[in-house]
């Protein structure tokens, strides 16, 4: 089954938004994720906004409300990433009908005028459905996996997908 998605990059404006579907994230899926619900829940407005104003959120939304959501910083990075993407979800309710590509699709398009040609992320080694997807929408490790600095002794994988425009 397929939806039409409404994708946008949000602005520092659309803090409650933002906050509102990255707690629950951090509710539904908390082993997906470095930070956790209770350290998010404390942060203040002020730095809501201030991570939107350093960071491109993309939200999905579909005629149920915001259904996937990720973040995209634009840089330069290892394996010749131009922008790393983070923070990557979607609804349980919506999954498997193509919220992550359609969030990727958007991506792809930006990279006409913004620098995220060649993109990165990072997926625990034990989120097999995550690396699983990321396969599929052309993601490829790259390199060994790296301890995390948020959570010692577990380890996440370095995909790379560069576009094909």
């Amino acid at each position: 089954m397929s939806s039409t998605f409404q994708i946008e990059i949000v602005g520092p404006d659309s803090w409650a938004r933002v906050r509102a579907i990255r707690l629950d994230a951090l509710s539904a899926n908390p082993e997906a994720f470095g930070a956790t619900h209770e350290s998010e829940s404390e942060i203040p407005e002020s730095q809501w906004r201030d991570r939107l104003t350093s960071l491109n959120f993309v939200i999905a939304a579909d005629s149920s409300g915001d259904v996937g959501i990720m973040s995209v910083e634009t840089h330069e990075g290892d394996f010749g990433t131009t922008c790393w993407i983070g923070g990557c979800w979607v609804r349980p309710a919506a999954r498997g009908n193509g919220v992550m590509r359609a969030l990727i699709d958007f991506i792809d398009q930006q990279s006409e005028t913004r620098p995220w040609g060649c993109q990165g992320l990072g997926v625990w080694t034990d989120n097999y459905s995550a690396i699983s997807t990321y396969k599929r929408l052309g993601f490829l490790e790259k390199g060994d996996p790296q301890e995390s600095t948020r959570q010692p002794g577990k380890f996440y994988q370095r995909m790379i997908r560069t576009t094909q425009q």
